[in-house]
């Protein structure tokens, strides 16, 4: 397929104005007349979540490296065959000799050319399509998972962020109280570092380890593979 048949760089210029937080205009395309202009643009605001569907939007790898999670919805080729037959005749009002004349001369071929070589980008392949809910149930708790993380861990895949409890906002409200004493402010601050450090030790390697306990026991833990250094800076 000609590769100027589709405006990528308006594609990728949407996509990143999406991302920061700007609305675009996107036009829809008329099947009957082949033109752009026929319908009015339709107005696409930002979201957390932005999804980019279309039969070869694995192609270009500018578009691919913008994706967070790239899916192929895998159908069977008589299933596709079908529903293009029902969608070019009678939404398109085309007759249906044409149609299969068609699809047997450019769709099918292109597809194995253009389309099928890029399931290999995919991160997912999901198999029978919208009737596969399992897969489907699996990829939105994926990304109301990826939803309900600290901003800076969507950006930082590395940083984890512990979770807040009433004796930790406690703490934090006395280090944060201008009545609070020097004595009680070094109190609670080496306390709230020394669980950012007990709780960095959980995310250290490890490997198996045993040793003889004083009543000749054998007991099987761990050792740490690397060392842990905690740094505590005061804002």
């Amino acid at each position: 397929f000609p590769a100027d048949a589709f405006d990528t760089e308006k594609l990728l210029d949407s996509i990143d104005n999406l991302r920061h937080g700007r609305a675009v205009d996107i036009p829809k395309y008329d099947f009957k007349s082949y033109k752009l202009d026929v319908f009015p643009v339709r107005r696409v605001n930002p979201s957390d979540v932005i999804i980019l569907e279309g039969i070869l939007i694995f192609h270009d790898p500018r578009v691919r490296e913008l994706m967070n999670m790239k899916i192929f919805v895998d159908t069977d080729a008589d299933v596709r065959l079908a529903r293009r037959i029902m969608r070019d005749t009678v939404g398109k009002s085309r007759d249906i000799g044409a149609v299969l004349d068609q699809y047997s001369k450019f769709v099918k071929p292109a597809f194995d050319d253009f389309i099928l070589p890029t399931k290999k980008y995919a991160d997912i392949i999901i198999p029978r399509g919208g009737d596969n809910h399992v897969a489907i149930d699996l990829i939105v708790q994926h990304i109301r998972t990826k939803l309900g993380q600290h901003d800076l861990c969507k950006i930082y895949p590395n940083l984890y962020v512990i979770q807040s409890t009433f004796q930790i906002r406690g703490m934090h409200t006395l280090i944060r109280d201008s009545q609070t004493t020097k004595h009680d402010f070094v109190f609670y601050a080496d306390r709230l570092i020394r669980l950012v450090v007990e709780h960095g030790l959980g995310h250290l390697p490890f490997t198996e380890k045993q040793v003889i306990t004083p009543t000749g026991s054998v007991y099987t833990g761990v050792d740490f593979c690397k060392r842990l250094c905690g740094v505590s800076i005061i804002r």
